[in-house]
């Protein structure tokens, strides 16, 4: 099954006040594995950036200012995307956003029937705990030690990662390891694992009448032991 985990960064938190999608990025799963394949864009939300949201990620209106309108690119963000589930920590604000620029650019908006959303999925699972996208990081051992600001494509790829664990652990790829593969050459086994025609017989459980001997004349040397007493 193929899905998409994105995210987005914004000028502020209200896409029907003018507040304006600055960065996507996007990262496919086939069946839980990531491929590989992914969609990263800036857009240059013709507008001011406030200090608050440059505070949280970092890209300045100097630095958009070259950047592409989201409606030359949005063609080629939705045939990315495909028909696709999505996945989103918290969701409904990244599903705002993305429809909201569709619509300014005259395209078609995604259904939100396609929304996962990582938040519900961890309030179900850990109720009454944090669920940052950081503490669902520490939580589960996934490395954010890169994670200085916030940034669409890097914290796509830690969603991914976190969703994974959501939804069953890293176990659950593992039988449609060789369909990925085929398909995208990124899973690897682990180093550990052995063919079938390599493996040894497995050893038998129970011990032999010599090794039963054997022990028996062992303990019988020993004095005073502990559970004669």
């Amino acid at each position: 099954m193929r899905e998409v985990v994105f995210d987005t960064e914004t000028t502020g938190l209200d896409p029907r006040s003018g507040d304006r999608m600055v960065e996507i990025g996007c990262v496919e799963m086939v069946n839980r594995v990531e491929t590989g394949n992914t969609f990263h864009a800036y857009f240059n939300p013709q507008r001011d950036m406030p200090a608050g949201a440059q505070a949280v990620h970092g890209l300045s209106s100097d630095f958009l200012a070259d950047k592409p309108l989201f409606a030359e690119v949005g063609q080629a963000l939705l045939d990315f995307l495909g028909d696709a589930p999505l996945v989103a920590h918290n969701a409904g604000f990244d599903f705002g956003f993305l429809n909201c620029e569709l619509e300014i650019a005259e395209l078609e908006a995604v259904c939100t029937s396609r929304m996962i959303d990582t938040v519900a999925l961890a309030r179900k699972k850990h109720p009454g705990a944090k669920l940052s996208l950081d503490a669902l990081c520490s939580r589960y051992g996934v490395d954010r030690s890169h994670r200085v600001k916030h940034g669409a494509l890097l914290d796509a790829e830690l969603l991914a990662q976190v969703y994974v664990e959501l939804t069953g652990g890293r176990q659950i790829g593992l039988e449609l390891a060789s369909e990925a593969a085929s398909a995208t050459n990124v899973f690897s086994l682990p180093t550990s694992y052995m063919p079938p025609e390599n493996r040894r017989e497995a050893r038998p459980h129970s011990a032999s009448a010599e090794e039963l001997a054997r022990h028996q004349e062992f303990i019988s040397q020993i004095k005073s032991p502990l559970w004669g007493k």
